[in-house]
């Protein structure tokens, strides 16, 4: 597994139960006790049942960092997975940092939580609203303009097919109606996402000055020289080691475009013999089969089984 890389998704990958079937892993229920631990909070009841909670972002982001980090910890126990090579997308890039190394579990518990918090207090609920848009002309000069003079930005580009935009709820409503009177608009795909925020927009910026100074000041703990290894997604390229580089792309990537695509192609130049996307649902691993590059999804414990047999480890 020397050349392997991990990958995670982020907030809209959770799910009621999820996790559940990792407890009967002894590294995963060392994950979640630290995670009650840390958060003061029982995390087994709101990940493993049908907690209403877990639709709050508050709630969602450790919860779901938790879970991905105990189905990590139980993939290096039982089928030895040894990644050299870390991603995620928007809170998944926290999930990356700490299974690299440079963010202590505990500490990203308590910071992703915050880092929910902030978000859901920024907007209140119903004013924003986040839309994705696929289809081969997603990401054209024509469906940018689209969003001119609104409150609207791209909060992410997955692909060449794939855009996600964000902003004002009436103005994501606006922008989409000209996307849809676009001479390609009737051979694109769009779909209202459902979030409690705009995420990875300008609403979005009395967070990114708040949670930045407490990034700044948390980065101090940090082992930031093993961040090279793991993927930014402001950047759209790998860390350089660098402290407030890395402080400071988290607090950016608050507001700013999540530019997964490009951290696709940096992975990808880096020729893995194979990705493995790591959580509840899988989101991630198209992305890399576009690029022709070997990629698989682990979502259930039964996925973990499924790859050992695969390298005929256990």
């Amino acid at each position: 597994m020397s050349a392997c890389a991990v990958v995670f998704p982020g907030q809209g990958a959770q799910r009621a139960g999820m996790g559940r079937d990792f407890g009967a892993f002894a590294p995963a229920r060392a994950v979640f006790d630290e995670a009650a631990d840390a958060l003061a909070l029982d995390v087994r009841e709101l990940c493993f049942g049908d907690d209403p909670r877990l639709g709050l972002t508050e709630y969602t982001q450790p919860a779901l960092l938790a879970v991905e980090i105990a189905m990590l910890r139980v993939l290096e126990a039982e089928v030895g997975l040894r990644p050299t090579a870390f991603g995620g997308h928007s809170l998944g890039e926290y999930t990356a940092l700490v299974a690299a190394g440079v963010i202590p579990l505990r500490a990203a518990l308590q910071l992703t939580r915050e880092r929910g918090r902030q978000m859901q207090a920024a907007v209140a609920p119903g004013a924003g609203a986040m839309a994705a848009i696929t289809g081969r002309d997603a990401a054209s000069s024509a469906v940018a303009g689209a969003l001119e003079g609104l409150v609207v930005d791209v909060a992410s580009i997955n692909g060449p097919g794939q855009i996600v935009i964000s902003g004002r709820a009436l103005d994501v409503g606006l922008a989409l109606d000209r996307v849809r009177a676009l001479p390609a608009g009737k051979a694109l795909r769009i779909h209202a996402l459902s979030v409690s925020a705009p995420f990875h927009s300008r609403l979005m910026q009395p967070v990114e000055t708040e949670f930045g100074a407490l990034l700044h000041d948390a980065a101090a703990s940090w082992d930031v020289a093993r961040a090279t290894r793991v993927l930014s997604n402001v950047l759209g390229s790998f860390y350089s080691g660098d402290r407030d580089e890395l402080s400071g792309a988290l607090a950016r990537q608050i507001t700013a475009c999540v530019r997964w695509h490009d951290n696709v192609r940096a992975l990808a130049a880096l020729r893995p013999t194979s990705v493995i996307e790591i959580g509840p649902s899988s989101a991630l691993r198209a992305f890399f089969i576009a690029e022709r590059v070997p990629a698989t999804a682990v979502t259930t414990a039964a996925d973990v089984r499924a790859l050992g047999r695969a390298m005929h480890v256990g």
